[in-house]
C-alpha cells in the first residue's frame, strides 16, 4: 500500500468577511466568501475548489483512460458547473454536473468512438475525488463526443 499526502496551509486574519491565503506545493492564493454569499469575493473559496478538485481529477482521469485505451485524441476539454442550495441558512453542496467536449482524430473509427463515450463514464467513477463525494453531492455528466471531420483536422 503506498499513502501519499498532501499538505495544505491556511491563514486567515479574523472575521467572517476577510481575506486570508492558502499554500500548498503548486497552489498559493488569496480565499474569501464568494460575492454569492455576501463575501468579498477575492481569491477563490471553498465552493470553487471543490469544484475544481472534482473537475480536474476527472479530466485527468479521462485523459489517463483515453492514453491507455491507445485513442486517437485530438482535443479534450471540460467546462463543471457546481450547483449549490442555500435552505433555511443551511448551504448544501448539490450537484457537480461536468460538460466534456472530447474530439477524436478524423482517423479514428465509430467503434472508437464508442468506446471512448465509455471511457468518458468509467472515468468520473474511477476518480477518487468523485468516490469521495458519492453520496453526498450528485455528479452528472453532458458529454460532446465526436470525430474531427476533414475541415476540422
Amino acid at each position: 500500500m503506498a499513502l501519499h499526502q498532501f499538505t495544505l496551509e491556511a491563514d486567515w486574519p479574523g472575521g467572517r468577511n476577510e481575506v486570508g491565503t492558502i499554500t500548498a506545493s503548486n497552489l498559493q492564493t488569496a480565499i474569501s466568501i464568494p460575492p454569492e454569499m455576501d463575501g468579498p469575493g477575492i481569491g477563490t473559496n471553498p465552493d470553487e475548489m471543490l469544484l475544481g478538485a472534482a473537475a480536474t481529477c476527472y479530466l485527468i482521469s479521462a485523459a489517463a483512460m483515453i492514453e491507455r485505451a491507445d485513442l486517437p485524441l485530438q482535443h479534450i476539454s471540460l467546462r463543471s458547473i457546481g450547483e449549490v442550495d442555500v435552505t433555511k441558512g443551511v448551504f448544501t453542496y448539490k450537484r457537480i454536473i461536468h460538460q466534456p467536449v472530447v474530439i477524436l482524430k478524423q482517423e479514428a473509427t465509430t467503434r472508437q468512438l464508442r468506446q471512448l463515450e465509455k471511457i468518458i463514464n468509467q472515468a468520473e467513477a474511477s476518480c477518487m475525488i468523485s468516490r469521495a463525494l458519492r453520496g453526498n453531492v450528485n455528479i452528472e455528466l453532458e458529454a460532446n463526443l465526436s470525430i474531427a471531420r476533414e475541415e476540422d483536422a
